[in-house]
């Protein structure tokens, strides 16, 4: 028997074998996760499904189990098994399987003079539909933003299906303008910028030119034109006008590439020696960079965060950045029995070898500094440099008082047991910590992060591990450019802290923050200080 099906992501999710659609469990939650399974196109942690749609006080898990038993109904044939789920993870196996925007994507993928315009306008067509239709709220929050920057992504598909239709040589001219129209509605500027090119004056020459919009001024300042061009980043403050109109397009295009971010990241797995599954993301082309994992991490809410979003966006515009989940946390596996500073140097040796990257700067923050210089001391022939920000080299059981300590006891205490409650006040005390200066959605948004990235008593060995760090000893032994960055009023990690760190490492670069957050915030000056700070520093080293 033929198990071959088609399925529909643009529209409202649709099945069908054959000329006969499916019917699909009434139950809005199953289908959106039969969805989510099909477009991440990964494995997803049974717990984390829970919470995206069965956050709930009854079984959460008998509930996931139900959905799958559904689906499993619908999408898997006599010898075909596609919902393939074990005790931690499940994921959706597109075996024999046609799946709409995955065939945008491989059109995409092969090069223009591959394609015809006939294919291009069906998928131009299908494109005009919203993808996953009538599945808003069927998740939680972090949900719905999935669900946003999918729809982001398809309309940018959407964009470069339409360019294609305007350059090909065959797109009779009827076709080409109102392709062209469609185009300029969606993105005026790329369709401008099209319009101006050779290759459009030659394809337009008997078509009456449609008004233009007005060009963006170039950006003034020296800086903002440096940011916004290397890294397409803010500027925000700046007092020239065409440099702010510059930084807001600049920050646009940032945030529509944070969008695109989880369709075009990679996600994989690498075992440690140990047996841990770390998992780990890549994103971007050029020379690798990679990222030392930190309190907390998650490769899929990363991109959300009003911490990381912008900066990861703008760091992927010009290299190939890798991220990964450490042990404990994240999408990498939580149940460990190891959860100390040499697992923590041990899932980054692994990262880099699954890789097989050879030489690569580091950047690290906060704890991951620690684990930067450890790794760099170990591999001094594959580490080229390290940006650290807001490090430390010794953890609070080796440098804080007796008082700070019993403070640390108690946080501790609080946190095994109020961390995965509803009432976001045992999380806020690190929150308040972290950003002083954010605003109440932000520092929400962070409670939340905190909850649905680690549990309670994960939560609570990981303050235990950091306390345990010293790395001072190793100082002495770096060898590669080191620029130190530290927030100039840091509460949780003194700036005095930061600069004996730099102090320790030969000749090693140290720029203080006017900031009062341990972690930057992109709407703050200091975030674009350190943005400039970094770039310097990979151009004068060569990086």
């Amino acid at each position: 028997m033929d198990d071959q099906i088609e399925i529909a992501l643009l529209g409202e999710l649709r099945i069908i074998a054959g000329s006969r659609e499916l019917p699909l469990p009434a139950s809005r939650k199953a289908r959106a996760l039969l969805a989510f399974l099909i477009a991440t196109d990964r494995p997803h942690r049974r717990e984390r499904l829970c919470e995206l749609f069965w956050d709930l006080p009854d079984d959460p898990k008998a509930a996931l189990r139900w959905a799958l038993s559904k689906l499993r109904r619908v999408v898997d044939g006599e010898e075909t098994r596609r919902i393939v789920a074990d005790r931690e993870r499940v994921s959706f196996a597109p075996e024999r399987c046609r799946i709409d925007l995955r065939a945008v994507h491989e059109t995409l993928d092969r090069p223009e003079d591959a394609t015809d315009p006939e294919e291009l306008e069906r998928l131009a067509r299908a494109l005009g539909a919203v993808f996953l239709d009538g599945l808003d709220g069927a998740g939680d929050e972090s949900f719905d933003a999935w669900l946003r920057a999918e729809r982001e992504d398809a309309l940018a598909a959407r964009g470069a299906v339409l360019e294609r239709l305007v350059s090909h040589p065959r797109t009779p001219r009827k076709g080409r303008e109102k392709w062209l129209r469609l185009w300029q509605e969606l993105d005026p500027e790329a369709a401008a910028a099209w319009r101006g090119s050779h290759r459009a004056q030659a394809l337009l020459e008997p078509v009456a030119a449609a008004a233009e919009p007005e060009a963006m001024p170039a950006p003034t300042d020296p800086v903002d034109a440096k940011v916004v061009e290397v890294l397409g980043a803010a500027g925000r403050h700046s007092a020239s006008g065409a440099a702010h109109r510059a930084a807001n397009e600049a920050d646009a295009r940032l945030d529509r590439a944070r969008a695109r971010a989880l369709r075009e990241q990679r996600i994989g797995f690498c075992d440690v020696a140990d047996g841990t599954k770390i998992a780990y993301a890549t994103i971007g082309e050029g020379r690798p960079l990679l990222k030392a994992a930190n309190w907390l991490n998650h490769l899929e809410f990363d991109w959300a965060s009003p911490i990381w979003g912008r900066s990861f966006a703008a760091i992927a515009r010009n290299r190939t950045f890798i991220r990964y989940d450490e042990r404990g946390c994240g999408l990498s596996d939580w149940n460990v029995d190891d959860l100390t500073f040499d697992a923590f140097v041990e899932d980054l040796e692994a990262v880099a070898d699954k890789l097989g990257l050879d030489t690569f700067p580091l950047i690290g923050i906060s704890q991951g500094a620690a684990v930067c210089i450890e790794y760099a001391v170990r591999h001094p022939e594959r580490v080229t440099g390290m940006v650290l920000v807001g490090g430390y080299a010794a953890g609070w059981r080796h440098l804080a008082s007796p008082e700070e300590q019993a403070r640390r006891e108690a946080v501790l205490t609080l946190t095994e047991l109020g961390w995965g409650t509803d009432n976001p006040a045992y999380r806020h005390i690190f929150s308040q910590t972290f950003m002083p200066e954010a605003s109440a959605a932000d520092l929400a948004w962070f409670d939340d992060f905190q909850r649905q990235t680690t549990s309670p008593a994960n939560a609570a060995r990981f303050q235990e591990a950091f306390g345990q760090i010293d790395v001072r000893h190793r100082l002495r032994d770096v060898r590669v450019p080191t620029l130190v960055l530290h927030s100039k009023y840091d509460q949780r990690i003194p700036l005095e802290t930061g600069r004996a760190l730099a102090a320790g490492i030969p000749d090693a670069h140290f720029v203080p923050l006017e900031s009062r957050n341990h972690i930057l915030m992109d709407c703050e000056p200091a975030w674009r200080d350190a943005i400039e700070a970094g770039i310097r520093f990979f151009q004068e080293k060569r990086l």
